[in-house]
């Protein structure tokens, strides 16, 4: 499930002195998983909409903002 929680030894190379038997928490939803992309889009969708963009009605992965100068930034994934 998206919420279990996945642990992994540290990376090789990556070991500190005193840190050795620490483990690292991945956060499943992103790795691994076939529900991965959707997570991923959420999270990016979250983020766009929180910078002042707006999503398109027509086509989920256009984002676009008007400035007020006028100008329209548009952004398609």
């Amino acid at each position: 499930s998206l919420e279990e929680e996945i642990y992994m030894q540290q990376p090789e190379g990556f070991i500190q002195v005193r840190t050795e038997k620490l483990v690292c928490k991945l956060k499943r939803s992103l790795y691994g998983l076939k529900q991965a992309p959707r997570q991923w889009y959420k999270r990016f969708d979250t983020f766009m909409l929180a910078q002042g963009y707006n999503r398109s009605r027509y086509d989920s992965c256009v984002y676009f903002r008007f400035l007020n100068d006028g100008s329209i930034i548009i952004l398609m994934l």
